[in-house]
Formats: C-alpha cells, structure tokens, sequence
C-alpha cells in the first residue's frame, strides 16, 4: 500500500467509526476465506461491515472518534465489525463465534463506552432496533384493538337479541 491508499483507507474508517452505533474487535486466526466471506455476508444482511486492517491504522482512524478507548484491543490478527444498528454487530459476531471457535472476541465499543468480551456477548442477547420498534408497535395497537372489540360488543349482542326473537317468531 503506498501511502495515498493508508490515508483514504484511514479516513474511511475513521468515517465508519464516527457513525457506528456499535464496533466489535476479534481474533480471526484460522479462519479460512470460505469461513469469512459467511460472516461478511451475515454482517451485510444485518446492515453491518466486516473489515480486516493494519492494527497501526486501525488505531489512527479511532483517534478522534467515540471509539478511541479500545486501541488496546489491536494486537495479533484482527478484524473489525461495526454496524449504525448497536446491536446488529455484536448479534452477528457472536452468533458467528459460537459456531467458529477461531474467532476469538476480544471487546468493542457502543459509542463511548468500551466493552470487553463480556460486555459484547450481553448486547448481542438484546433485541434490534428492528425487534423493538415491532413490539412497540404491537403493544400501542393492543388497546385499540380492545377498545374496538368493545364498542362493537354492545352492537354485536343487539343484533343476537333481534336475531333471536326473530327466530323465534318464525318458529310459532
């Protein structure tokens, strides 16, 4: 990489970084390609990037970012998953490491807050973004629904009432 290369790679990351919710480091040592591109394209579907970069730039382009408290993290082979979604990264990356012991987590970060192995694991065990808003939702829709079943009930039992006398008029 000649320089002009490091200094846009620098600044992309530094970019990512400003704008991800949260980031994940890990060890990816034997790991195979076919193993990598699996999680690159799980990040992806997730909304998430998978990077693999020089741990020296790497902690350039957390400077000046929320992020900057995890460059002890870049040591050995490593490689960074972000995502805007805080929770979308770790989900992943946890996911992807129970079934790939190779992939060793190491911490991350959510916004200023620097996690550990630990910390990642637990916000991986939270519901998305995604999850929530749907929840939300159903929980704001409930009362409404009840309070419709309710202002028909009255309407609903007039009419077995005139059904039934009618019914019965027949009958006789």
């Amino acid at each position: 990489m000649d320089r002009a290369e490091k200094r846009e790679l620098v600044t992309g990351l530094n970019d990512a970084f400003k704008g991800a919710g949260s980031v994940v480091v890990a060890h990816y040592a034997g790991i195979t390609v076919a193993q990598m591109n699996d999680l690159r394209t799980k990040m992806r579907a997730a909304g998430g990037t998978v990077k693999v970069a020089k741990n020296r730039l790497a902690k350039i382009a957390l400077q000046g970012t929320d992020s900057e408290k995890i460059q002890a993290l870049f040591k050995g082979q490593t490689l960074i998953a972000y995502s805007e979604d805080p929770i979308a990264a770790p989900k992943v990356a946890s996911d992807f490491a129970k079934g790939n012991d190779k992939l060793v987590i190491l911490g991350g970060a959510m916004g200023p807050t620097a996690l550990n192995a630990d910390g990642v694991k637990a916000l991986a065990t939270l519901p998305s973004l995604d999850e929530l808003r749907a929840k939300l939702v159903g929980m704001i829709s409930t009362p409404a629904t009840r309070i419709a079943t309710i202002v028909n009930a009255p309407a609903s039992s007039v009419a077995r009432v005139i059904g039934a006398y009618a019914r019965k008029d027949e009958a006789a």
